[in-house]
């Protein structure tokens, strides 16, 4: 047998010694040849590692099959690592999107994720479920969405352990300046150059601090050309809301702005059926660019924002707040307009 085929036997030898127990990072360091500060900067997301080390290490962590052992680090550390997170309509693409990306960072640091689904019309259940979770053991709690009525409440808790209130990690802020308020400008912009005068939004529920952002954006967007929306029908990201509305609208509008994907594809049925094409009387556009917007019919143009980097974001802002200066917080690729076939010159042009 050859020198190569001793080291791999002998490599298998070592990784079937420690399959006998749980790995630890300094398993995972000698397998993959680094220190364990190296493996341990990974997995708390730090960046400036190499790409073929961090192959390396990803490869060593699959082959041993690693998980954190937090009941061990609790017991050495005397604090958990469990933390709870509440969430609105986790059946919707964009918050199951961002609990995917809280609940994956989480793993990645050796924390579990609780997640607690609430009723957003159920003020006392917000209440309530404020009050159990903030008995529980946890390293810190996290608000994945968010109403009016559970940002009060949020505000009034005084919780035990960090806290962090994700209001609207697509952009929350002044809508001159909010990445998402910047694709909202360029959306409408292209729109604008398109000749469309006519613009109607479909909105989110009224009482979500995100569909008052998205609506915030559009409004300022059609301002700073010196337009006046003809309104906003509010919906419940369904697209059954977006039917509706897009069954009542005016004649004379020929842009259609929705706050999320699916309330435009209702759009696009209601204006089917009323015998109004798209885009050759109505352009329509979507938000959150969700993989089935490309192959709507027409396929949808919307603005693309990655809600699973926006869910890494918010946990690891709360982790800082848990461990302050160990996670380096990522960056979320900016949104930006994906351009389809469901927008075109306004009627005339």
């Amino acid at each position: 047998m050859t020198d190569a085929a001793d080291e791999t036997a002998d490599d298998r030898d070592r990784v079937g010694a420690r399959s006998a127990r749980a790995a630890t990072i300094y398993d995972v360091a000698e397998l993959a040849g680094v220190s364990h500060q190296t493996v341990s900067r990974l997995l708390k997301g730090f960046p400036g590692i190499r790409p073929e080390t961090r192959h390396r290490v990803e490869q060593a962590l699959a082959t041993l099959d690693y998980r954190p052992n937090l009941s061990a680090r609790s017991l050495t550390t005397g604090r958990s690592h469990r933390i709870g997170a509440l969430t609105y309509e986790i059946d919707q693409v964009g918050p199951s999107r961002i609990v995917q990306g809280a609940a994956a960072a989480a793993r990645r640091a050796g924390y579990v994720l609780d997640i607690v689904t609430l009723d957003n019309s159920d003020e006392n259940g917000i209440e309530k479920s404020l009050e159990v979770v903030n008995q529980n053991d946890l390293a810190g709690i996290i608000v994945l969405a968010s109403s009016e009525e559970m940002t009060a409440a949020f505000r009034r808790t005084r919780f035990r352990v960090p806290s962090y209130l994700s209001a609207d990690e697509d952009g929350a802020g002044d809508p001159a300046t909010a990445p998402l308020a910047l694709a909202m400008d360029d959306l409408i912009g292209q729109l604008y150059d398109l000749g469309h005068r006519r613009f109607h939004h479909l909105g989110g529920p009224a009482n979500w601090v995100a569909s008052q952002h998205r609506e915030a954006y559009y409004l300022a967007a059609l301002t700073r050309r010196g337009l006046v929306s003809s309104g906003t029908s509010h919906g419940d990201w369904s697209s059954a809301a977006g039917f509706a509305a897009a069954s009542e609208l005016a004649d004379d509008v020929t842009a259609i702005i929705s706050a999320n994907d699916q309330m435009a594809l209702g759009a696009l049925l209601a204006l089917d059926q009323a015998g109004r094409s798209v885009p050759g009387d109505v352009s329509v556009t979507g938000l959150d660019d969700i993989p089935e917007a490309a192959f709507y019919n027409p396929p949808l143009t919307t603005i693309h924002l990655d809600t699973i980097a926006q869910g890494a974001a918010a946990l690891t802002r709360l982790l800082d707040r848990i461990s302050p200066g160990e996670f380096e917080i990522p960056v979320a690729p900016p949104a930006r307009v994906v351009v389809r076939s469901s927008t075109g010159p306004a009627p005339g042009r």
